[in-house]
Protein backbone atom coordinates (compact mmCIF):
# COMPACT_ATOMS: atom_id res chain seq x y z
CA UNK A 1 0.00 0.00 0.00
CA UNK A 2 1.36 3.15 -1.12
CA UNK A 3 0.25 6.11 1.56
CA UNK A 4 0.68 9.84 0.91
CA UNK A 5 1.35 12.38 3.52
CA UNK A 6 1.03 16.13 2.61
CA UNK A 7 2.19 19.18 5.36
CA UNK A 8 -0.07 22.17 5.07
CA UNK A 9 0.19 24.95 7.11
CA UNK A 10 -3.05 26.98 8.28
CA UNK A 11 -3.57 30.33 6.91
CA UNK A 12 -5.91 33.33 8.25
CA UNK A 13 -7.61 32.36 4.77
CA UNK A 14 -8.54 28.91 6.24
CA UNK A 15 -10.22 30.13 8.87
CA UNK A 16 -12.95 31.34 10.23
CA UNK A 17 -12.84 34.82 12.83
CA UNK A 18 -12.18 32.81 15.90
CA UNK A 19 -9.31 31.83 14.12
CA UNK A 20 -10.33 27.98 13.72
CA UNK A 21 -10.08 25.84 10.15
CA UNK A 22 -13.29 26.63 8.66
CA UNK A 23 -15.07 23.04 8.66
CA UNK A 24 -15.47 22.69 5.09
CA UNK A 25 -11.42 23.67 4.28
CA UNK A 26 -10.69 20.40 5.67
CA UNK A 27 -12.01 18.57 2.28
CA UNK A 28 -9.61 20.65 0.35
CA UNK A 29 -6.84 19.19 2.37
CA UNK A 30 -7.55 16.09 2.04
CA UNK A 31 -8.03 16.95 -1.83
CA UNK A 32 -4.67 18.08 -1.86
CA UNK A 33 -3.66 15.02 -0.48
CA UNK A 34 -5.59 13.12 -2.92
CA UNK A 35 -4.31 14.67 -6.13
CA UNK A 36 -0.62 14.38 -4.77
CA UNK A 37 -0.86 11.14 -3.79
CA UNK A 38 -2.51 10.59 -7.41
CA UNK A 39 0.79 12.33 -8.51
CA UNK A 40 2.96 10.19 -6.65
CA UNK A 41 1.83 7.14 -9.48
CA UNK A 42 2.89 9.43 -12.04
CA UNK A 43 -0.82 10.76 -13.00
CA UNK A 44 -1.41 14.20 -13.39
CA UNK A 45 -5.20 15.13 -13.57
CA UNK A 46 -5.26 17.26 -16.43
CA UNK A 47 -3.07 15.13 -18.10
CA UNK A 48 -6.21 12.49 -17.25
CA UNK A 49 -8.60 14.63 -18.70
CA UNK A 50 -6.51 15.85 -22.43
CA UNK A 51 -5.33 12.36 -22.79
CA UNK A 52 -8.23 9.96 -21.23
CA UNK A 53 -10.86 12.22 -21.12
CA UNK A 54 -11.64 11.28 -17.78
CA UNK A 55 -12.49 13.03 -14.88
CA UNK A 56 -12.52 12.05 -10.66
CA UNK A 57 -15.57 13.34 -8.74
CA UNK A 58 -16.36 13.05 -5.26
CA UNK A 59 -19.32 10.81 -4.91
CA UNK A 60 -19.41 10.58 -1.23
CA UNK A 61 -17.41 11.90 2.14
CA UNK A 62 -18.19 10.49 5.46
CA UNK A 63 -16.00 13.26 7.94
CA UNK A 64 -15.14 13.01 11.50
CA UNK A 65 -14.39 15.92 13.11
CA UNK A 66 -12.18 15.05 16.05
CA UNK A 67 -10.86 18.71 17.13
CA UNK A 68 -10.00 21.95 15.54
CA UNK A 69 -6.91 23.15 13.96
CA UNK A 70 -6.27 26.66 14.33
CA UNK A 71 -4.18 29.41 12.19
CA UNK A 72 -0.75 29.06 12.03
CA UNK A 73 -0.74 25.49 13.27
CA UNK A 74 0.85 22.93 10.86
CA UNK A 75 -1.38 19.78 9.72
CA UNK A 76 -0.62 16.63 7.84
CA UNK A 77 -3.22 15.64 5.41
CA UNK A 78 -2.85 11.97 4.31
CA UNK A 79 -4.15 8.99 1.94
CA UNK A 80 -3.94 5.84 4.60
CA UNK A 81 -5.08 3.21 2.50
CA UNK A 82 -7.75 2.95 -0.36
CA UNK A 83 -10.03 0.09 -2.38
CA UNK A 84 -9.99 -0.02 -5.95
CA UNK A 85 -13.47 -1.01 -7.98
CA UNK A 86 -13.65 -0.60 -11.79
CA UNK A 87 -14.56 2.78 -11.76
CA UNK A 88 -14.48 4.03 -8.47
CA UNK A 89 -11.46 4.14 -5.47
CA UNK A 90 -12.46 4.31 -1.86
CA UNK A 91 -10.63 6.14 0.50
CA UNK A 92 -9.27 6.31 4.09
CA UNK A 93 -8.15 10.10 4.94
CA UNK A 94 -6.95 11.58 7.88
CA UNK A 95 -5.64 14.72 9.37
CA UNK A 96 -3.26 14.81 12.13
CA UNK A 97 -1.50 17.77 14.02
CA UNK A 98 2.43 18.15 12.92
CA UNK A 99 3.38 15.85 16.19
CA UNK A 100 1.67 13.10 14.78
CA UNK A 101 -0.79 12.42 17.87
CA UNK A 102 -3.79 14.12 17.70
CA UNK A 103 -6.30 13.95 15.29
CA UNK A 104 -8.01 16.39 14.01
CA UNK A 105 -10.05 14.59 11.04
CA UNK A 106 -10.84 11.66 9.58
CA UNK A 107 -12.34 10.63 6.57
CA UNK A 108 -14.08 8.03 3.96
CA UNK A 109 -13.89 9.63 0.89
CA UNK A 110 -15.57 7.58 -2.75
CA UNK A 111 -14.02 8.75 -5.81
CA UNK A 112 -16.05 8.13 -9.01
CA UNK A 113 -14.07 8.19 -12.73
CA UNK A 114 -16.10 9.94 -14.87
CA UNK A 115 -16.35 10.57 -18.88
CA UNK A 116 -15.27 14.43 -19.01
CA UNK A 117 -17.71 15.10 -21.70
CA UNK A 118 -21.01 12.72 -20.84
CA UNK A 119 -20.39 12.96 -16.80
CA UNK A 120 -20.97 9.41 -16.56
CA UNK A 121 -19.21 6.66 -14.89
CA UNK A 122 -16.37 5.54 -17.15
CA UNK A 123 -13.65 2.78 -16.19
CA UNK A 124 -10.23 3.85 -14.88
CA UNK A 125 -7.95 3.68 -17.25
CA UNK A 126 -5.79 0.57 -17.74
CA UNK A 127 -2.53 1.83 -16.73
CA UNK A 128 -3.60 3.74 -13.86
CA UNK A 129 -5.85 0.96 -12.47
CA UNK A 130 -2.74 -1.79 -13.43
CA UNK A 131 -0.24 0.86 -11.24
CA UNK A 132 -2.99 1.49 -8.21
CA UNK A 133 -3.97 -2.79 -8.18
CA UNK A 134 0.21 -3.33 -7.85
CA UNK A 135 0.31 -1.23 -4.66
CA UNK A 136 -2.86 -3.27 -2.94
Amino acid sequence: MRNYSLAIRIYYEDTDAGGVVYYANYLKFLERARTEWLRSFGFEQDQLREQEGIIFAVRSANVRYRQAARFNQQIISSVDDFSLKRASIGLKQSIVMQDGRSEVVNAEVNIVCLDCDKFSPKPIPERLYRELLACK
